[in-house]
């Protein structure tokens, strides 16, 4: 008996899209962990190390001032490189590199090495040194996975993924606080050990990713067709997969507003966060009265908050586009109350005289300005365009200055206080209501961000 094939296989028999780009995803994840982690182990590890290296809290600011003009430095740099040889060797490569100036950072010792009677060399030095090739490997991480998820997903779902690896380093963070803290008070590791032990973490990372990851889709041997037309649906071609030699268009770049908004707001933002990073744990010690542990595992908390953010801004940029119908509104909106209201609750903080209550509202006002950040991410996907990697890198060398401003001013402003007397919270609060005020200045810049106005491209050599 002869039977008729159907024309059409059945809905449920036809082949579907293969999930490699979620592995891609998980890796970019990993990658935001061990960023965080290797980031912000230093800030709970600060006090100690101040007191082993004899570094005052005014000098201890340039330690991380040292990161961020390094980060500032090379991050358009290697941001394009990824645009220009792809981000498979260029990831390996700064991964790599950082991972070995996290362990390093461990090896700084106490010394004082008089090269005449009016110059010497100290282990204050060293450390600037050793921070700031750290930060030069950092730089191009997050320019690059920007670039990876552009590649990877569609237009429409590149939100939620930017989100996630946002919130995976809100968690690296989370962690990096509460295990340092377990390390410098363990007898068989200190501080040092610490900083050796999360350098390591790095190089597991690089073998994976070397293994699993390919720049093109199309070369991956797992991805199937129905993957491969799922990732270009919705595509312009703006950023091309294959690497290429691009000139940036810097005619275009410095006549485009939202660059220099985008850039400040972020400032704004960097303002605070890196207050956070570098100062926040030293703050629960010294102006709240914490014990180490105390400080470790309160310190975690505007972390978790912040992953929250930034993984709910994620989903919300696309749902209030879809709602309100406008790219510029949803992304607006996000942008201006989340810096707002973070303003509201930093500002309020110091007047909580329980110390739980005092984090919750800093976490709370981190949670905010993480919903904002994902409407940063989103908004810089929109405007960089074919050249997104340098792009990215310029706004946020931008946004580091504010980061770089805030933890020099913090150690001198708490120095300065000191010197007339004034301890614990009396020393450290005020500077609350100016980190409020920063928060409020990026919120109103907001307005004036449109997402629509794209850098146009350079072109190919």
């Amino acid at each position: 008996m002869n039977a008729t094939m159907p024309k059409t296989m059945p809905e449920w028999d036809a082949p579907r899209p293969t999930h490699v780009r979620y592995t891609v995803m998980s890796l970019l994840c990993g990658l935001a962990f061990v960023l965080y982690i290797d980031r912000i182990c230093i800030g709970q590890a600060a006090s100690v190390m101040m007191q082993d290296l004899g570094i005052s809290k005014s000098h201890w600011g340039w330690v991380g001032v040292a990161f961020q003009i390094a980060y500032a430095i090379f991050e358009p740099t290697t941001g394009h490189w990824g645009d220009r040889y792809g981000s498979r060797r260029v990831l390996i490569r700064i991964v790599l590199w950082w991972s070995l100036f996290t362990a390093l950072t461990g090896a700084v010792w106490k010394f004082s090495w008089e090269i005449t009677t009016e110059i010497a060399i100290t282990s204050f030095m060293l450390l600037l040194a050793i921070r700031f090739l750290f930060g030069a490997g950092e730089a191009g991480a997050l320019p690059n996975a920007a670039r990876v998820i552009s590649i990877w997903f569609p237009p429409g779902r590149r939100g939620p993924a930017q989100a996630l690896i946002s919130a995976c380093a809100q968690i690296g963070g989370m962690t990096a606080p509460w295990v340092t803290a377990f390390f410098i008070s363990h007898p068989s590791i200190g501080w040092r050990l610490s900083f050796v032990i999360f350098g390591a973490l790095g190089l597991v990372w690089i073998a994976i990713f070397r293994w699993f990851f390919r720049d093109d889709p199309k070369l991956h041997p797992s991805v199937n067709a129905e993957e491969l037309a799922y990732i270009a649906s919705g595509r312009d071609e703006s950023i091309k997969v294959q690497a290429a030699h691009l000139t940036i268009p810097w005619g275009n770049v410095l006549t485009n507003q939202n660059i220099y908004l985008l850039g400040f707001a972020n400032a704004c933002s960097s303002f605070y966060s890196y207050m956070l990073f570098s100062w926040f744990p030293t703050y629960l010690k010294q102006g709240r009265g914490l014990t180490e542990s105390q400080s470790g595992w309160l310190g975690s908390l505007p972390y978790l908050f912040g992953a929250t953010g930034v993984l709910l801004g994620g989903y919300m940029g696309d749902f209030l586009t879809r709602r309100l119908g406008s790219r510029r509104l949803a992304l607006g909106l996000m942008g201006t109350i989340g810096l707002g209201v973070a303003g509201v609750l930093v500002g309020s903080s110091v007047y909580a005289d329980n110390p739980a209550v005092a984090v919750f509202l800093c976490s709370a006002g981190y949670f905010f300005a993480y919903i904002q950040l994902a409407a940063w991410w989103a908004a810089m996907s929109d405007v960089g365009g074919r050249n997104l990697g340098a792009m990215f890198g310029l706004c946020n060398m931008i946004g580091l200055s504010g980061g770089a401003i805030s933890q020099v001013f913090l150690g001198y402003y708490v120095d300065y206080n000191e010197s007339f007397n004034l301890t614990g919270r009396a020393a450290w609060d005020p500077a609350f209501h100016i980190y409020a005020g920063v928060l409020l200045v990026g919120g109103f810049l907001w307005l004036f961000i449109d997402p629509s106005k794209q850098v146009k491209a350079g072109q190919d050599t």
